[in-house]
């Protein structure tokens, strides 16, 4: 079921929860976080170092130019030596500061994007129904450097730059209150332009999100079906297609542009304001006497060097505010809801009797039952055909037995005990699957028969499977054998050698339940025979479920079941079905007429 749209996080309670829950990422790097913020907050205060040493160089300094210069002034080498000495400490320490920052920001990153994937391969088959594969994607690989970035670089700003302007701002109330109290008058001016527009950048940052999710989407869709595109002339509208992702994935990034790049200018203006009463005021207090040139000209240095953190806590809330987008993003597909596995049955083996009682299903959405009260029997080795027009509810039900779905009423039971007393990993284990959509990965054909639980096989076991899904031969034909990477789900592969990898997959695995879902219907004659005769090998003492459109898998079933409109319509062998000339004789005769699968 598509779950409820979130509403946007708008309030600063929830904002700030959100940013806590993010901040626990960095809590277990505390140390390193503590010793960055020793060095940022050394760097700091070196800030105001500078302006410091202005006041005595005029007053003392170039006051005294022709008269006996006193204490540090009697050698002149000594002030340039400090400036140098305050650069090089801050130089120092701010590499500590930033190395630190970003050794934590890079660990958040790959903290986060682990949970996230862990918990993405551990989501119910519904989630992917619902959701096209870039959103996941587009979360885990993009989302998660928002939320690094909101986490830690904001972090970091905000303490650093709110550190020197605490320092500049005392050096500033020692040398002249008056004034100061001019520059806090800039301080609410600038979070009252933060707070305007931090709203527009954040649902700015989310629409970028979702526009940089619909074009993974498209690219995705381009690479997989290039041949569709290219065979159906889909260029133009393909082109046509990215090209208005692209135009509205460039809106949302302006839009957010915009909201962040107004609030420098109106800072700024707000800041020149400030300099010129400031700089009024210092002139009527110099012709009063009460203040002197080095006095004035440290407090305006120090003025002026408050406006960059000014202007870097000011800048600070665009990528916040696209760190807390992010952080949605990232937290709705953790706080997704896994697969139900309240069960702790876990057998080392199972005799492979599989009852359905009175079982109906219905997808989330769906006008109608994708399966009405079916009950039906497989004894322990038997094979059991499923057969019927396409929508019958053949897959469906072959795809309650490993439990990636969960009926709606009704009961499946495994050796007389329901599935949803095993625990998942109790349950899958013993059971195979090969589809007609054979999945492999970009790997080696010998990893891609041992995988998962059989990645440890031993390359003996490794290629007696791949004798018995009658893949050796072409296997060693391969300029690596098995050593031979496959390329994306096998692209380098036909269909058929595909096809005998998946059934070696399962043969290795050697698990006493197998489904077959549609495993030869895509295949020409030649390689039908030779994957045929691969799934003979593997169905051999095995409770079999079989999804088949050609005779050849179902001539010799020992049960067919008929599918009509999730119903169970008929149910014999081969010969009793055909001697009611009902359903299936009448699906047999269609086949035998004009060659399309039943």
């Amino acid at each position: 079921m598509a779950k409820k749209k979130q509403s946007p996080v708008h309030s600063l309670s929830e904002s700030r929860a959100l940013y806590l829950r993010l901040l626990s990422y960095v809590r277990p790097y505390w140390k390193v976080i503590a010793l960055s913020l020793l060095a940022t907050a050394i760097t700091a205060a070196t800030e105001p170092m500078f302006p410091a040493l202005l006041k005595p160089l005029l007053d003392e300094g170039f006051a005294a130019a022709g008269n006996t210069r006193n204490g540090i002034f009697d050698d002149p080498v000594w002030i340039p030596l400090g400036i140098v000495g305050v650069f090089i400490l801050r130089g120092i320490f701010n590499y500590f500061s930033s190395y630190g920052f970003a050794w934590v920001s890079q660990r958040v990153i790959t903290d986060i994007r682990e949970q996230m994937y862990a918990r993405m391969v551990r989501l119910p088959a519904s989630y992917f129904q619902n959701h096209a594969s870039s959103v996941p994607m587009t979360k885990i690989a993009y989302d998660v450097g928002g939320v690094a970035g909101a986490a830690t670089t904001v972090a970091v700003t905000v303490i650093k730059d709110s550190m020197t302007v605490i320092g500049l701002l005392g050096w500033l109330l020692w040398l002249n209150w008056q004034l100061t109290l001019v520059c806090f008058a800039l301080i609410p001016v600038v979070a009252f332009v933060v707070k305007s527009f931090s709203g527009r950048l954040r649902q700015a940052s989310r629409d970028s999100q979702k526009g940089m999710s619909h074009m993974l989407q498209i690219l995705q869709e381009s690479t997989l079906c290039n041949r569709v595109i290219k065979i159906f002339g889909g260029e133009a509208q393909e082109i046509a297609r990215f090209s208005e992702s692209n135009q509205a994935q460039r809106r949302y990034s302006m839009r957010a542009s915009v909201a962040a790049a107004a609030t420098t200018p109106i800072t700024q203006l707000f800041a020149a304001v400030a300099v010129a009463v400031v700089v009024y005021v210092a002139l009527q207090q110099s012709s009063s006497g009460t203040t002197t040139v080095g006095s004035f000209v440290s407090f305006i240095t120090a003025m002026l060097m408050l406006l960059a953190p000014l202007k870097h806590l000011a800048d600070v809330n665009a990528p916040l505010q696209r760190g807390l987008a992010a952080a949605e993003s990232v937290f709705q597909l953790l706080d997704e809801e896994l697969e139900e596995d309240s069960g702790t049955v876990n057998p080392d083996q199972v005799a492979g009797r599989i009852d359905f009682r009175h079982v109906s299903f219905r997808y989330p959405n769906a006008e109608r039952d994708a399966l009405a009260d079916v009950s039906l029997s497989v004894a322990p080795g038997q094979t059991i055909a499923l057969v019927g027009q396409s929508g019958g509810g053949k897959s469906t039900l072959a795809t309650l037995v490993p439990r990636f779905y969960a009926p709606t009423s009704g009961q499946i039971l495994l050796d007389g005990l329901d599935l949803q007393s095993y625990s998942l990993a109790g349950l899958r284990r013993h059971i195979g699957y090969v589809s007609q959509e054979v999945l492999l990965f970009n790997d080696t054909i010998a990893a891609n028969i041992a995988y998962g639980a059989k990645r440890d096989a031993s390359m003996d076991e490794i290629r007696a499977a791949a004798r018995a899904a009658n893949a050796l031969e072409f296997i060693e034909a391969q300029p690596q054998g098995f050593d031979t990477l496959i390329g994306e789900n096998g692209v380098r592969l036909s269909g058929g050698q595909r096809q005998r990898l998946a059934i070696a997959r399962a043969l290795l695995k050697n698990a006493p339940i197998l489904i077959l879902d549609e495993a030869t219907s895509a295949l020409d004659n030649e390689s039908e025979r030779a994957v045929q005769a691969a799934l003979d090998t593997l169905m051999a003492g095995r409770t079999t479920l079989v999804i088949a459109h050609r005779l050849s898998t179902i001539e010799h079933a020992d049960q067919i079941v008929v599918l009509n409109r999730g119903r169970v319509v008929e149910q014999g062998n081969h010969a009793e079905l055909l001697a009611k000339e009902g359903a299936y004789a009448a699906l047999y005769r269609n086949q035998l007429a004009t060659g399309e699968p039943l």
